[in-house]
């Protein structure tokens, strides 16, 4: 799959890079979750194009934007925020997974008037304990370099991960040193995990706006149980549920996300598309 070279746009002092995805569709902000890039939306871009265009930012701390912190919740927002401001789009769905999904329904909260709609992947409203038994994937000691992709792959799944692909997709080769390089720095990731855990039930509830709240049937940071809530919680809220899927719905079942995401917008009224 080809996925197009990022752009870079200045936004509050720091270089962001973004994917475009291009097209003549209704624009649709992606945001990515912790050690994610903008570039994971390209399947999502390519069975949703022509009929919507999706713009994903690479957020601060992640892929090749500049700079590390600080990193909280105001800052996410804020970020997008300018985004959408600099690009001059708005109101617009917002596609986000994880974290960059609390940024997302924190912004249609903070700024009604640039979100028209939100699907929320596998996060809740809750992100600390005692409704996620464990809310930070410690990283602090994972490898930043290896001579070869296969090799960093190795070093990471060394630590007690499974499959390391997810986080592999942010990982490119060093040019001065012939090697692979992880592009987010793991004391940067255990400052944002750690900033980011938190009560957002009033971010959850603070709009109006339609929304579908994508939970993996496996998932350890989103419970079965309090994502009814949220739903039941939330009006204009729709619930999908995604049967052996855990935290990562998008890879996990592809075709099945890509279609429930088109769906939905299809589905908005003409003034929230």
């Amino acid at each position: 799959m080809t996925v197009p070279s990022p752009d870079f746009v200045s936004l509050r002092g720091r270089r962001f890079a973004l994917t475009d995805f291009g097209g003549p569709g209704t624009p649709v902000l992606a945001l990515h979750g912790h050690f994610g890039r903008g570039r994971m939306y390209a399947p999502l871009a390519a069975a949703l194009g022509p009929a919507y265009r999706v713009i994903a930012l690479d957020q601060r701390g992640h892929g090749l934007t500049g700079g590390g912190g600080p990193f909280t919740l105001d800052e996410y927002v804020a970020d997008a925020a300018a985004l959408l401001d600099e690009l001059r789009h708005g109101p617009v769905p917002v596609v986000a997974h994880s974290t960059g999904a609390v940024a997302a329904y924190a912004l249609a909260a903070r700024h009604p008037e640039l979100v028209s709609a939100l699907v929320v992947e596998d996060i809740g409203a809750v992100t600390d304990r005692p409704v996620v038994a464990h809310p930070v994937l410690d990283v602090s000691g994972w490898p930043t370099w290896a001579a070869d992709r296969e090799a960093l792959r190795a070093q990471i799944e060394s630590r007690g991960i499974h499959d390391a692909s997810y986080f592999l997709d942010s990982a490119e080769p060093d040019r001065a040193t012939g090697g692979w390089r992880l592009l987010f720095e793991p004391a940067h990731m255990m400052a944002s995990q750690e900033a980011m855990r938190g009560d957002f039930w009033s971010e959850w509830l603070g709009s109006a706006c339609p929304a579908l709240l994508m939970h993996g049937e496996h998932s350890s940071l989103l419970p079965p149980g309090h994502a009814r809530e949220m739903a039941r919680r939330r009006p204009r809220t729709t619930l999908r549920e995604f049967a052996g899927c855990g935290h990562w719905i998008h890879d996990d079942a592809p075709k099945e996300y890509a279609w429930a995401v088109g769906r939905f917008l299809d589905s908005l009224p003409a003034d929230d598309a």
